[in-house]
């Protein structure tokens, strides 16, 4: 059965909040247990991020696909899944929810609702690192989609997601929503203002790139699996797309 487009936006609003909350708080809670070790930190971080994110998208993946994320559902709307109408509902709606999330953490922790980030990550090593990391993640989310495996899509996104934090010199936002978010809370997560756009340029290219890879690797989409294994698998109406959960 379809979700109303209303019910996908909600899904996709709280999807966000919850990211950037978890994404931003951990930041908080690192920084306060482990004032001296900033590679642990990383780590706390890191962990938080990975096993949060696993979650919300279990727990939000079947109404709207859990992009949460507006490259995710620009590269499903050029690979044939997400409608374009969708996808341009979906992207203010992230945007938001990142920033109403990172305003929850700042106020979980006691700050202000909003601080401005000061910390500036704009340079060319950190944008290769969001090339890498956004282009990535899409491999992972998409080969999974792709190869009828979307139900392994939370945990192989949470682990890479991870696993990105120290292999990439950005500590991998990959998103342009939650990098906006981030900028509201001047915390372990931030990102200065300065910041932003080079960190979006970067993640956008990272996009095309793996969209082009997708199309020469897995130029057509088989069916999910997941039923014929005894695992859970999206609902296939007249017509799905390409991101686990999400229906037209």
């Amino acid at each position: 059965m379809g979700h109303s487009l209303p019910r996908k936006l909600l899904a996709e609003y709280l999807g966000s909040l919850s990211l950037a909350a978890v994404v931003i708080g951990s930041g908080i809670a690192a920084q306060t247990l482990s004032p001296h070790d900033v590679g642990l930190q990383l780590l706390e971080n890191a962990a938080v991020t990975a096993l949060g994110l696993y979650t919300i998208i279990l727990v939000f993946g079947p109404v709207s696909g859990g992009h949460f994320n507006p490259v995710v559902s620009l590269a499903d709307s050029a690979l044939g899944g997400l409608s374009w109408r969708h996808a341009a509902a979906y992207i203010p709606v992230q945007i938001l929810g990142c920033v109403s999330g990172a305003a929850l953490a700042n106020a979980m922790y006691g700050g202000d609702l909003v601080s401005i980030a000061t910390t500036d990550r704009a340079s060319w090593p950190h944008g290769i690192g969001e090339v890498v990391a956004t282009a990535g993640l899409l491999m992972v989310i998409f080969t999974l989609a792709r190869t009828g495996r979307p139900h392994l899509t939370p945990a192989a996104v949470g682990s890479y997601i991870g696993a990105a934090y120290f292999f990439t010199s950005s500590t991998s936002f990959a998103n342009p929503a939650i990098t906006i978010g981030r900028v509201f809370s001047d915390t372990f997560a931030g990102i200065a203002p300065a910041s932003v756009l080079p960190f979006i340029a970067a993640q956008l290219v990272g996009g095309a790139v793996a969209i082009a890879l997708l199309r020469v690797l897995y130029p057509r989409p088989v069916a999910d699996t997941g039923a014929a294994s005894g695992r859970a698998s999206a609902s296939v109406p007249e017509r799905r797309s390409i991101t686990p959960g999400t229906t037209q």
